[in-house]
């Protein structure tokens, strides 16, 4: 199945859009071949801001419209508390959320992103999916990442080559409670990392240090930078960490055990 036939079975469509390489193309997709579609963007505090940028970008240069939905993830049973199951909790919230939203809109069926590439066995969200009847396209026509990444290119997607990214819920050890104080400091840490040049990176939390972990490649540029990056942390952090074990697992994945 293409996506063209898929649309062409599914004429109206809610898209959830993350702003990220999978759900730009099927964003895309919905715009091109379906009847009606609708782009639905959930705003926790587990979504860092560019996110949200990226996905408004998306739906202005798609044409296809977008709404925000808000939702107070920190206040979901067993989100906050960042147990092992953390994820199911969390995507259950959001995709509740969601079809909430299409529903309320007139639309049968929400889309997700969910690739040929992404093992359900390493995804704990995928259950929640399945319990909410949430289509997967990409992951129905047989497409993987290294695909979607082509295809959004062949489209003129901004995000074709845009670094996978997950959310900053995963930047807290497993077990350690999550809070909006050490979620921010995440994320203005990490957006002044970006602003050194960074591309493939994350900034976890150790013991009140900042533990910076980049892929091989861009370990170079990290040392070459790094009173920079010990100074852009500084304030936010007891200390700053520097460690190039960013595996290509957790650089792929949504949810990095994930995202």
């Amino acid at each position: 199945m293409t996506l063209q036939e898929f649309f062409g079975q599914h004429p109206e469509a809610a898209v959830a859009c993350s702003g990220g390489v999978d759900s730009a193309l099927l964003l895309w997709a919905a715009g091109r071949w379906a009847k009606r579609a609708k782009g639905y963007y959930v705003h926790t505090p587990f979504q860092p801001a560019f996110e949200l940028a990226d996905a408004r970008r998306l739906s202005e240069e798609t044409g296809v419209p977008l709404t925000v939905v808000e939702l107070d993830v920190l206040s979901v049973p067993g989100a906050a508390e960042n147990g092992p199951d953390r994820c199911y909790h969390c995507k259950k919230a959001i995709f509740e959320a969601l079809w909430r939203a299409a529903k309320a809109d007139g639309f049968p069926v929400l889309l997700d992103g969910t690739n040929a590439s992404d093992a359900a066995a390493d995804r704990p969200g995928m259950r929640a999916l399945a319990e909410l009847s949430v289509c997967s396209p990409l992951r129905e026509c047989g497409l993987s990442k290294g695909e979607v990444r082509q295809l959004s290119k062949a489209a003129g997607l901004f995000t074709w080559d845009k670094p996978a990214y997950a959310c900053l819920a995963t930047r807290v050890p497993t077990g350690t409670a999550i809070t909006a104080a050490d979620l921010a400091r995440v994320e203005r840490g990490e957006d002044a990392l970006r602003a050194l040049g960074l591309r493939e990176f994350r900034v976890r939390l150790f013991h009140g240090a900042a533990r910076v972990q980049v892929t091989a490649e861009e370990w170079p540029l990290l040392c070459a930078r790094r009173a920079e990056v010990e100074e852009a942390l500084s304030g936010g952090f007891k200390g700053v960490l520097l460690d190039a074990q960013l595996r290509p697992a957790e650089k792929g994945t949504k949810q990095e055990g994930r995202a």
